[in-house]
């Protein structure tokens, strides 16, 4: 699949500003930057609004939003030992273009009947969050799949970094485009549909170039087409189970994401106690009628949250922007992806020592951004570097059952901690950081184990150090 020697375009040479770009790699890379660009700007859409609806939108079966986010999390593992069979199933009998295509429209329907629902006065905040968090990590993963599958190692390596700006400046924009939607929470579902079904048009395009190439290889004696094929029968946890790098990378992200969603809880902790700072009990006393005021109380702090998260995330992938843009590739070309696969452990053990040792809103708020801005950037584009050297179907299912169900289950874990925290052992924000200090030290164990078998798998990664 590498891209045969050609003179370099004035694209190919812009591009080179931030990474390494040969001849004839510029057009996609830039199309696969503006598919991913779109795919986070609607997911961070969404992701603003899901915060306002199931935070702010009262709680469910006795518990608070905050507290319901977090165990609505772990449920989400259990939908996905559904969901992944089904999804390696239909990857199994057709195309990858035709897998694109099934899952980016079942995303728009659904989030048509989200709207008609919502408009129509249905409590959706549990639901909706479910939905989301399954449906968004097949969508990203998905991408990087394909990504995957259409560079080389090498390429990758290199044309990662770049592509994953795309995704930076989307997770930055999408808040600010819910900002400045924030009053009409469920038009911003079709919009988002609206930006997938571009991104449905972008993969059919990239995939008609790809096919293009593939073709003139094959007629020239390279390759045997297979690129396009529907994978084999083997199931993504198979694939996962059976190989130890494969492996570790999953027991990797449970535990990053163990970490981060318990870190998730204690910010979402803080904004909740904003909003009702901001709105007290007693705001709108103007109002005679109970429920009519405490009904207005509940859309005054969800659009307090709504804009605080608004707030948060826009910092967040601003910073990631700029490490993505001016760092990640440097990191990978003079370091190597094993040695850039430490920076986030490194980067939360000092987030959370500090949160654990002072605690406070505007320490958590600071720590929480440099913690996922690391995550959203550098991090997101080690994850993906780490599949390079895997078959195509390790890359499609191995990949989608790690992003999914192990993450998820990082989720149901967190949930499990918070409870007991919360119920049992009277846990504050300081005392949950302080958990998360020796969970990270597992984390980084669990790095090692993976630069041990990515060096037997790439003995030349970079210029590792």
């Amino acid at each position: 699949m590498a891209a045969t020697e050609q003179a370099r375009t004035p694209l190919d040479k812009l591009l080179s500003l931030f990474a390494e770009v040969k001849g004839g790699e510029g057009v996609t890379a830039v199309l696969m930057f503006v598919n991913v660009f779109l795919l986070l700007t609607s997911y961070y859409v969404l992701k603003t609004v899901r915060e306002g609806l199931i935070i702010g939108g009262g709680g469910m079966l006795g518990l608070d939003g905050d507290e319901l986010k977090i165990y609505a999390s772990a449920g989400m593992a259990f939908l996905l030992l559904g969901v992944i069979p089904a999804y390696g199933m239909l990857a199994s009998k057709v195309s990858r273009i035709r897998l694109l295509n099934y899952c980016v429209l079942g995303v728009v329907v659904s989030l048509g009947v989200f709207f008609v629902l919502g408009r129509a006065g249905v409590p959706l905040g549990l639901a909706f969050f479910l939905w989301l968090g399954i449906v968004s990590v097949f969508l990203i993963a998905q991408f990087w799949s394909y990504a995957n599958d259409i560079y080389t190692e090498g390429q990758g390596k290199r044309l990662f970094a770049i592509i994953a700006i795309g995704g930076s400046l989307g997770a930055w924009f999408g808040p600010k485009l819910a900002a400045m939607g924030r009053d009409y929470t469920y038009t911003l579902m079709l919009i988002s549909a609206g930006v997938l079904l571009v991104c449905q048009l972008l993969y059919n395009v990239v995939n008609a170039r790809e096919a293009r190439r593939v073709a003139s290889r094959k007629a020239a004696g390279h390759g045997d087409g297979q690129e396009q094929a529907p994978l084999s029968k083997e199931g993504g946890f198979q694939l996962v189970f059976q190989k130890k790098y494969l492996l570790l990378i999953a027991v990797m992200m449970l535990l990053a994401n163990l970490v981060n969603t318990t870190g998730e809880f204690i910010l979402s902790n803080a904004a909740k106690l904003h909003a009702i700072e901001q709105v007290p009990d007693t705001a709108h006393a103007e109002i005679a009628d109970a429920d009519a005021r405490q009904t207005a109380i509940k859309g005054d702090r969800i659009k307090v949250i709504t804009g605080f998260y608004g707030t948060f995330f826009q910092w967040v992938n601003g910073i990631a922007v700029l490490i993505q843009a001016l760092l990640v590739s440097r990191i990978f070309k003079y370091l190597g992806v094993r040695t850039a696969l430490f920076f986030l452990p490194v980067i939360a053990f000092g987030v959370y020592g500090l949160i654990g040792a002072v605690g406070g809103l505007a320490l958590i708020r600071t720590a929480k951004i440099a913690e996922n801005a690391t995550d959203y950037s550098l991090q997101n584009t080690v994850r993906q570097a780490l599949f390079l050297p895997t078959t195509r179907e390790e890359k499609y299912k191995a990949k989608a059952a790690i992003d999914t169900f192990f993450v998820r289950i990082g989720d149901a874990l967190a949930a499990g901690t918070v409870f007991v925290g919360i119920h049992f052992l009277a846990f504050d924000a300081r005392s949950f950081a302080f958990v998360n200090v020796g969970l990270i030290l597992l984390w980084l164990l669990v790095c090692v184990g993976i630069a041990k078998e990515h060096r037997e798998l790439v003995p030349d990664d970079a210029q590792a150090a």
